[in-house]
């Protein structure tokens, strides 16, 4: 194995507690399904928007980012922010209780078909608004994502000329990947880069301590998630995916069809700025810096001039 035995763990725990408690402390703690205890002044047949998000702070932070970037464009807007995984959301958005969600590409086409065969980000956004349901749109996708990554050391990167995923066929020996069980049988785990890049790889179920595990050097390889903070963090670079073996899951709002068009401008504007470093650095901002995400919304709504 390549892997630089350098012992990391300590800085890597602290990371993994600061997030921990940020995880903590950005979302809400009520069930936001549950019926407000009035409706009065909550005009939902007129420019209402109910906007949701996941119970994630990546997620809630762009959900606040739409929220009050339509409260500036005139918009009212209710919140139900902290839902929790498709299953509980996905009814409401159909139903069109919930007018607004902020999604990711490639994920929700799974949830949606599980036979979809596409992976680059264009391929993935035309199957998915295939795959809607009627009664919803996908506006314009984002730059940035959260999707699987095969990721390694920068050092261990200039050390070996690495630059994309097919670059690790060129080691004198196959690399060590690590990252949950699962990802060994997905299409894009080490038996899809043999295939599509022609690179043998051995597998370490890792887990959720596959990060650590990176940067204590006993693995060469790890699937990080675009989005995550240690981009930003820590010394570590993505390797490129030429051929789009990795599953695309960038950042797409889903709207309601009758509120799509109102709110398309305000929205659409939103996507074409957040690109992948913003999305970490936002990132940073909740489990590093531990700022709220209204303050992180607006910070990054008033730097690229949308508010």
């Amino acid at each position: 194995m390549f892997a630089t035995r350098k012992t990391r763990t300590a800085l890597a725990a602290g990371i993994v507690l600061v997030a921990g408690i940020a995880l903590t402390g950005c979302g809400t703690s009520s069930n936001p399904l549950e019926e407000p205890t009035t409706d009065e002044g909550v005009d939902r047949s007129g420019d209402t928007i109910v906007v949701g998000s996941q119970a994630y702070y990546s997620n809630e932070i762009v959900a606040e980012i739409y929220a009050q970037a339509l409260e500036n464009a005139g918009f009212t807007v209710e919140r139900q922010f902290n839902i929790g995984q498709r299953d509980a959301y996905m009814p409401e958005v159909e139903s069109g209780k919930i007018s607004l969600f902020p999604e990711y590409t490639g994920n929700l086409l799974e949830y949606l078909d599980d036979s979809a065969t596409a992976t680059s980000p264009e391929d993935v956004y035309a199957a998915l608004q295939d795959a809607l349901p009627d009664e919803l749109t996908a506006l314009d996708y984002a730059e940035a994502s959260d999707q699987d990554t095969y990721t390694v050391l920068k050092s261990f990167a200039d050390e070996n000329g690495l630059t994309s995923i097919a670059d690790l066929a060129n080691l004198s020996e196959p690399a060590t990947i690590g990252a949950a069980p699962e990802f060994e049988q997905r299409p894009y785990g080490p038996a899809g880069a043999k295939d599509v890049y022609g690179v043998d790889l051995t597998f370490s179920a890792t887990g959720p301590g596959t990060l650590d595990a990176l940067l204590a050097g006993e693995i060469d390889v790890a699937d990080v998630y675009t989005a995550d903070p240690a981009f930003q963090t820590q010394d570590i670079v993505a390797l490129e995916d030429p051929e789009n073996m990795i599953l695309a899951s960038n950042v797409v709002p889903i709207a309601s069809k009758d509120v799509a068009t109102d709110i398309s401008e305000t929205i659409n504007a939103i996507s074409a700025a957040l690109g992948a470093d913003d999305l970490v650095a936002l990132n940073v901002q909740s489990t590093v810096d531990q700022m709220s995400s209204p303050d992180i919304a607006k910070k990054w709504l008033e730097d690229n001039g949308l508010i």
